[in-house]
Formats: structure tokens, C-alpha cells, sequence
């Protein structure tokens, strides 16, 4: 393979675009990964610029329309970051629009290099990459995009944009699979290694395909039609027995999730707690569920949504998953499941479960694979509705398959939680909680508190606190019972969080960093694992990566703030909105905090972490697509309501 890189549109003034699903700074520490690696394995490199002339405008029509004067040749804009600078000999191809083969200097450029394949990565996906990508498709190179280092400013329209590509031949893989397939090693498999010894592969993680999609699609299909001519007290019983086989494998299924995700077996008995708790209580609810009611000039009927796609993650592998099966059964469903690649064998094991309860084999097809599973599957004919937990990019690629094809959608798409603390705050039992939610199961939960804003007045105070009650968890080997903190799910989980406090660090943004834990980073078992060191990072910029993106790591981010409507505004300024919390006994800022807070979950005096499984559970903004999980969420859910006239 004679490949080419081509960095699109990596400059000032596009990364400073509002809106980019990816920060500017973590886009442009990725892109600086895949520019590096290629440099080690000698690749061309062609840095493909916009170029504006104020003397010779040749601006696109709406930049015109709306006056906008962006990459200014000579400017600072028109630079990309210091990471991103081209080198001696590397080639720099100027455009003035989409194209950036517009003046014939880079298919100049390509024929002469004799490649047959290129490598994109830059901004935007909907536009100047897909543009560049199409473009050499007609000239039948192999196109590669480096998925983790390209974003937009229009995610649906990214989303789209990325299923069309890849109909068309283009592979989308991440940054470290693409370096491999340069060294000759093309990743053809999904393989898990243990989050405990990093070195040690668990298993590997069969791919299912098209055909794969329909088998299992059209046998949910066949399986609902007796399964909706079963009674309720039927489906309720079969239920009560799952509940009775999950409780009575609670022991073993947590000992699994602490080997393959590396979850504190402490936290993994929790879980399975929680998910048997959630079966009982839709069976509580489902008893007395009215089906079809009267009302004056008709009926109301709810009928089930027929076939659904579940697509679950990895670090509730069993809470979730069974939050999704057993309502979707009980109101008559059944399932096509697919769940992220970590989680294949937990899942195996709940399917057995569920077998050994007498749900029928049919009635929940489980499926393997990656994210491209999933979206087959979402795409399928043969499924009526989508239930999705996971990542941002993954639901946005969903949510424009199902609003094409018109089907429901019900997705989580993660968090990224702020705790208010202010000065009447008991401030011991604030940072107790804060490091619980912060710290517990590596910061890999969904409303795990990631970030804190503390009245200026007690922040001193409270980072004492914080460290003093963060040191006070167990951080280690998840198998130990009294493990709170084990490893994070894999080694590029670490090192990104490494890599987002060094970058802080080294542009100023943290201005204060404490490491939980240091006398423990060195040791063995430290070492050979994922396990990325605690910290608390105090960062007064807003914008930044440390605050606007998601980690999913143990990583904590501090902000202080003189009065509480910037607290307010702090809190709610990022995408996400799943959780919010405050710690004040002050009725009337509990009062504008229940007011003015945009996220689906709010929370006094405790911290955004866990939830019960009574409530409904479901976020706002970026975190949340449609209905809600859970209590008087799964009827609304997995049912659909139809009235009919004239009916005795």
C-alpha cells in the first residue's frame, strides 16, 4: 500500500468553529498522533489548506453572504496549530472552497507520488472531507479516514455523511488501526485484552455482517408473533424467574466483570443488585399496567413496537442491557441485542440466563460486533425501534438511521456532571460524595462526577477535603473486595487522560494538579495494567478540553466561582446535560437550581453518581434522545399508542 496523509482544513480559524463535536485541542492532539506516526513510517505528507485573498476574493457564497473572512492568507488564522506545522519537504495544496482539487495541483501532486491510497483527517467531515474523500474515490484510490481525527460542527449531518462514505468503499478506523495497517498488521478482528494485565488478550470478538443482521432480525421477527399471543401473567412469571437466576448469579457475573472491564468487584455485586431490582420493579409496574382503556368516543390501545434493536455498552454490562429486555418483553417486544465488544461473553452468560428462566431462545437474538454491527442493525427493515446506550458520535450515527427510516429512538449518550458546592455546604461530607462519584469504578459511569464548582470562598478548604477523602479509596486490583478505584477499560483510555492533564499543564489552563494516590503509581501490578492514576485538576477555562469533553476516566476537574448564577452558567455550559447536583441546605438557591439546571437528573446534597432504577433515567441536550428508561419511561417506551373509533 503507497499511501498519502491529507490533513484538511487543521487551522486556527476552523478550529475555532462553534459547536465541534470534538474540542478543537483534543482534535488536534489526535490529528497530531496520526501526523507523527506517519512521519515515523516515512508517508507523504500533504497539508491541504483553505487560502482567502482580501485582493482576490474567491470566498464561497455564504461566507460572502454573511461576511465572514476566515484563513486570511498572512494571518494568524490561516495557520494551523504549532503540533500541526508542516516540515521541510512536506507539501502544502491551497484551496479557496470544498475542493481541494479544484486547481489541479493535488492530483498533480498524488500522480506523482504513485499512491493508491490516502489517509484523511481534519474538518469538517460533511464538507471538505467528504468532498476530498469523494473526489479520490473517482480516481479510484482506497480512501482511509482516520475516524477519532475528524469532526464537524454538524454531527447529524456528519452522522450521514459517514454512513454514505462508508456505503462507497471508505473505511473509517481509528488512528491507532490505521498506524498498524501502515506497519503491515491491518486490525481484521476485535480484540479484548484484560484491563488488569494489559499485555493479556481475554478473547476475541467475532464481526457479524449483513447476513448475520438479517438472520437475527427475521428470527426476533417470527418469535413475536407467538410471543405477543402470550398472557401478561405468563410474561411476568417468566420474569420473576429471571429475577431469581440474576440474583443467584450475582457472585459469578461480578467476578466477570472484574476480569474482562475491570470493575471493583464491590461495585459489580452493586449492579447486579440494581439489575434485579429493576426487574421486580417493572414487574410491579407491568401488574398494573392498563393495555387498552376507554374513554368517551373510543379506545386507547397500547401495542408493542414489534421488533427492537438494543445496542449496549460495556461498563453496565448487565444493569443496562436487562433495563432494555425486560420491559421491551413484558409489553410484548421481542430483540435483536447487540452490545459493545468488552461486554460479548457477559452478555453470553445473561442469554443463558435468560434461557434458563424460559424466555424463548428467539425472542432475544444476540448478536457480536462493533459499532458497524450496530448500525446495520439500527438500519435493518425487519426492526421497529432503537434503545441505545453509549457514546455521542455512535448515537448521533444511529439517530440519523432511525430518523431516515422513521422508527423510535430511546438513547444515552453519556454525561459530563458538574456538582455545585457553596459556602453552606458541609464540605467533608461534599468531598466524601464528590470522590465516590469522581473516583468509584474509575470514573467509568455514565453520571460519574466529573466536574465540581465550589464558591471561591471555601475552594481552599474543599481541596483539602477532596484529596484528604479521595486518598481514603482503595485504588487497585478490581478482584479485591475492598477495591473503589480499579483500571480504566484499556491502556488508550490511560494514556488519553494522561495526555489531556499534560497538555493543560503545559498551556497553562491547570493551574493546580494533584495526583491521587503516588505512592502507588510505580507499583507492579500499576504498571501492567490500564490503571490511570487519580487526579484533581483545577481549571479556570471554561472552553477547555478538561471541561467540555467526557472522560470516562478518574479525573476530576475543579472551578471556582464569586457568585451562584456563574456556578449556573458553569454548570450548564457544556453539551451534555444527564446529571446536575448541588450541595446547599439554602432553600432558595435549591429552588433556582431546580429551576434554571438543564440536565435530566438533579440531585441535593448527594453527588450525580448511581440512580434508582424506579425513577425514570434519561438526560438532556446531547444526552439524551427521546424517551427515558425505566419507571413510568418503559411503558411510554415500549408501546406505541392507537385509538379506535367505533368499537363496543
Amino acid at each position: 500500500m503507497r499511501s498519502a496523509l491529507l490533513l484538511i482544513d487543521l487551522q486556527e480559524d476552523y478550529l475555532k468553529s462553534p459547536g465541534l463535536l470534538l474540542t478543537a485541542e483534543a482534535l488536534g492532539a489526535r490529528a497530531a498522533t496520526l501526523l507523527q506516526g506517519c512521519r515515523r513510517q516515512r508517508l507523504p505528507i500533504i497539508h491541504i489548506w483553505t487560502s482567502v485573498r482580501r485582493d482576490d476574493d474567491r470566498r464561497l457564497p455564504h461566507w460572502k453572504q454573511n461576511n465572514r473572512w476566515l484563513c486570511v492568507a498572512g494571518t494568524p488564522g490561516h495557520q494551523p496549530p504549532a503540533i500541526l506545522r508542516p516540515l521541510d519537504g512536506e507539501m502544502i495544496v491551497h484551496k479557496s472552497g470544498f475542493n481541494a482539487f479544484a486547481d489541479g495541483d493535488l492530483d498533480r501532486l498524488l500522480a506523482r507520488l504513485n499512491c493508491d491510497s490516502v489517509i484523511l483527517a481534519g474538518l469538517h467531515l460533511h464538507a471538505c472531507v467528504r468532498t476530498a474523500a469523494v473526489e479520490c474515490l473517482e480516481r479510484g484510490l482506497q480512501v482511509f479516514v482516520a475516524e477519532d481525527a475528524v469532526t464537524s460542527n454538524d454531527p447529524i449531518h456528519a452522522a450521514a455523511t459517514r454512513r454514505w462514505l462508508a456505503e462507497r468503499g471508505v473505511q473509517f478506523e481509528p488512528t491507532g488501526a490505521v498506524l498498524l495497517r501502515l506497519q503491515g498488521h491491518p486490525v481484521s478482528r476485535l480484540l479484548h485484552h484484560s484491563p488488569r494485565e494489559s499485555n493479556r488478550l481475554l478473547f476475541e470478538v467475532p464481526i457479524s455482517g449483513a447476513d448475520e443482521v438479517s438472520r437475527a432480525t427475521i428470527g426476533a421477527r417470527k418469535a413475536g408473533a407467538s410471543w405477543q399471543q402470550t398472557q401478561l401473567p405468563f410474561r411476568l412469571q417468566m420474569l420473576e424467574k429471571v429475577a431469581g437466576h440474576l440474583e443467584a448469579a450475582g457472585p459469578g457475573l461480578a467476578r466477570q466483570m472484574a476480569i474482562e472491564i475491570g470493575k471493583p468487584i464491590s461495585h459489580a455485586l452493586e449492579e447486579m443488585r440494581r439489575a434485579v431490582a429493576n426487574v421486580r420493579d417493572v414487574v410491579r409496574r407491568a401488574k398494573a399496567f392498563q393495555p387498552q382503556t376507554r374513554e368517551p368516543a373510543g379506545l386507547i390501545r397500547h401495542q408493542p413496537l414489534g421488533v427492537v434493536a438494543l445496542i449496549s455498552p460495556w461498563n453496565n454490562p448487565v444493569a443496562i442491557p436487562i433495563g432494555k429486555i425486560v420491559p421491551a418483553l413484558v409489553y410484548g417486544n421481542t430483540l435483536a441485542w447487540k452490545p459493545a465488544p468488552a461486554a460479548t461473553l457477559i452478555s453470553q452468560r445473561i442469554m443463558e440466563l435468560l434461557c434458563e428462566s424460559g424466555v424463548p431462545e428467539e425472542a432475544v437474538q444476540l448478536l457480536s460486533g462493533d459499532h458497524t454491527t450496530a448500525q446495520q442493525l439500527a438500519a435493518n427493515e425487519n426492526v421497529d425501534a432503537v434503545t441505545f446506550t453509549g457514546s455521542a458520535v455512535g448515537g448521533f450515527a444511529i439517530q440519523e438511521i432511525c430518523t431516515r427510516r422513521v422508527v423510535p429512538l430511546q438513547a444515552e449518550l453519556g454525561g459530563n456532571n458538574a456538582a455545585i458546592v457553596w459556602e453552606d455546604a458541609d464540605l467533608p461530607q461534599a468531598a466524601a460524595q464528590i470522590a465516590q462519584g469522581a473516583f468509584g469504578f474509575a470514573g467509568q459511569r455514565c453520571t460519574a462526577n466529573r466536574r465540581v464548582i465550589v464558591h471561591a470562598s471555601r475552594l481552599e478548604t474543599f481541596l483539602v477535603e477532596m484529596k484528604l477523602a479521595a486518598e481514603k479509596m482503595v485504588w487497585g486490583d478490581p478482584l479485591e473486595t475492598d477495591t473503589e478505584i480499579g483500571p480504566v477499560i484499556n491502556v488508550v483510555k490511560r494514556d488519553e487522560q494522561a495526555r489531556v492533564v499534560a497538555n493543560a499543564r503545559a498551556d497553562g489552563s491547570a493551574r493546580w494538579v494533584e495526583f491521587i494516590h503516588g505512592s502507588r503509581v510505580t507499583q507492579p501490578w500499576a504498571k501492567a495494567g490500564a490503571y490511570a492514576q487519580p487526579v484533581i485538576v483545577c481549571c479556570d477555562r471554561p472552553e477547555h478540553p478538561l471541561i467540555q469533553e467526557e472522560t470516562m476516566s478518574p479525573l476530576l476537574v475543579v472551578q471556582q466561582v464569586q457568585d451562584f448564577q456563574h456556578a449556573l452558567v458553569l454548570s450548564n455550559g457544556v453539551r451534555q446535560g444527564l446529571a446536575a447536583a448541588l450541595f446547599s441546605y439554602n432553600p432558595e438557591l435549591q429552588q433556582r437550581f431546580l429551576a434554571e439546571s438543564r440536565a435530566g437528573i438533579l440531585r441535593l446534597n448527594t453527588a450525580t453518581a448511581s440512580a434508582d432504577v424506579t425513577l425514570p433515567f434519561g438526560g438532556w441536550k446531547t444526552s439524551g434522545i427521546g424517551l427515558p428508561e425505566h419507571g413510568i419511561g418503559d411503558p411510554l417506551f415500549y408501546t406505541r399508542m392507537q385509538t379506535v373509533y367505533g368499537a363496543n
